[in-house]
């Protein structure tokens, strides 16, 4: 498979929404009203705060991915944080994810990040083999409170 990688923008909502709604069924996520609408949104605006791309097999959107730049108290660069990733069931083991991963390593050395991080859930073994060939394990534990 020859994905092509292109950043996500405002006219890309009909291809975007399937793979957004099959990464939340992925976690069993459910948001709240207008969520989504917000999230799109605030990824395809033009700040570089947030954005995101999405992997094309053709004319079809196969996989996306999400990333959050934002300041740190360790370093005088930013840290990007790839935040969701997604790449639909029928097109997995053909590259899209790791071209949609280095497509946002690409983006954080553009804007001068220090690091690229995420986290992704336990049980989520298929994507950690994966991230354990293109990554390294912090051994940090995530804890949180919601609010």
């Amino acid at each position: 498979m020859g994905v092509l990688i292109r950043p996500l923008d405002a006219t890309q909502r009909d291809a975007w929404e399937p793979l957004w709604q099959g990464y939340l069924a992925f976690y069993k996520a459910n948001l709240a009203e207008g969520v989504s609408d917000l999230t799109f949104q605030r990824l395809s605006a033009a700040d570089g705060m947030m954005g995101g791309f999405l992997a094309w097999d053709g004319e079809r959107a196969v996989g996306m991915v999400h990333w959050i730049r934002h300041p740190s108290c360790w370093t005088a660069g930013d840290y990007c944080y790839l935040q969701d990733l997604f790449v639909d069931p029928d097109a997995r083991g053909r590259g899209a994810g790791r071209a949609l991963i280095e497509a946002v390593y690409n983006q954080a050395r553009m804007d001068g990040c220090s690091r690229v991080y995420w986290l992704t859930h336990e049980t989520n073994h298929e994507a950690m083999q994966l991230y354990d060939r293109i990554a390294e394990r912090s051994g940090f534990v995530q804890y949180r409170k919601m609010l």
